[in-house]
């Protein structure tokens, strides 16, 4: 056995080295994305007096994604604040596209 070896051990002993997790941000933008998506379905194909009705359930739909997305992680360290910047997220994606599709709206009439 070489020197090298001997100091880094076998190929099979480094084979368990396990990669470590995504960055905490990717859960939380893509649940962003999703409410973003979710926005724009409704503000497209909802009628406009109920666009207004719609996209609470919407932002519930996020919420429920965003708990699946955080527990799927199964990293326990940061869970609330990671499940905290998801939903508020959401929320602040939903009322701007919300807050744009009013204005159309009011100024299309």
């Amino acid at each position: 056995m070489s020197q090298r070896a001997r100091a880094w051990g076998t190929i099979d002993a480094m084979a368990d080295i396990s990669l470590p997790p995504a960055p905490a941000y990717r859960s939380v933008i893509w649940v962003w994305a999703v409410a973003g998506v979710v926005a724009l379905v409704i503000g497209v194909f909802a009628p406009p007096e109920w666009r207004a009705a719609w996209m609470p359930v919407g932002l519930g739909g996020c919420v429920l994604i965003a708990f699946v997305v955080q527990l799927r992680r199964a990293d326990p360290v940061g869970f609330l604040v990671r499940l905290a910047a998801s939903c508020v997220g959401a929320f602040a994606v939903m009322s701007l596209i919300g807050i744009g599709f009013g204005l159309s709206t009011l100024f299309a009439a």
